[in-house]
């Protein structure tokens, strides 16, 4: 983890270059605890005539919580496996008073069935979180729904010691931010 007082999204290739060595963070899927985040996504349209953009450039957050930059970005490409992100959370979620907290995270998994579309990614070493995270859209019963089901837990004891007070709650408004911020992109590209 890297602490700014100012924007660092001019240096994104820079640290991209270092994050890209960077390795995974290790955990424990079975010592870590499971969230599922959903939203029931107003289209009248199947998954494969959705506009899914938003989801694969990972712009799923506002831009007063996170802005990233992924590999695939700088390599002129779509999103793979491997790939990695450099992500810049802002604390609070005020782009132009806040701190700036950079934190690289991998593409473990691309998601592409028929009724399920996304990708994961795992932490890496000096993230605030250790664990993965998975964003699909997928065909539910209850309609197409976009989903973050993550499992995870505090990636070092400061971050254990003041969770319950500040990391889960804040954890909180940005996945319930981010799943409006999907829904809506998703709904308004259609």
């Amino acid at each position: 983890m890297l602490i700014y007082l100012k924007d660092q999204q001019k240096n994104f290739p820079v640290l991209l270059e270092t994050f890209k060595r960077v390795s995974v963070m290790p955990y424990d899927r079975t010592r870590l605890v499971e969230k599922v985040s959903e939203i029931v996504l107003t289209v009248d349209r199947n998954i494969e005539e959705l506009n899914l953009q938003t989801l694969f450039s990972y712009k799923i957050f506002p831009e007063n919580i996170l802005i990233a930059f992924g590999q695939w970005e700088a390599e002129g490409r779509s999103m793979q496996a491997g790939d990695t992100i450099v992500q810049q959370v802002f604390l609070p979620p005020v782009k132009s008073f806040s701190q700036k907290l950079i934190f690289g995270v991998r593409i473990k998994e691309i998601i592409n069935t028929s009724s399920r579309k996304g990708f994961s990614y795992e932490t890496l070493a000096g993230h605030v979180e250790k664990g993965i995270s998975t964003f699909t859209i997928e065909q539910t019963n209850k309609g197409l729904v976009f989903r973050i089901h993550t499992f995870s837990a505090p990636g070092n004891w400061f971050i254990r010691l003041v969770s319950p007070v500040l990391a889960i709650p804040y954890q909180t408004y940005c996945t319930q931010a981010a799943l409006k911020n999907c829904k809506r992109e998703i709904e308004m590209s259609l």
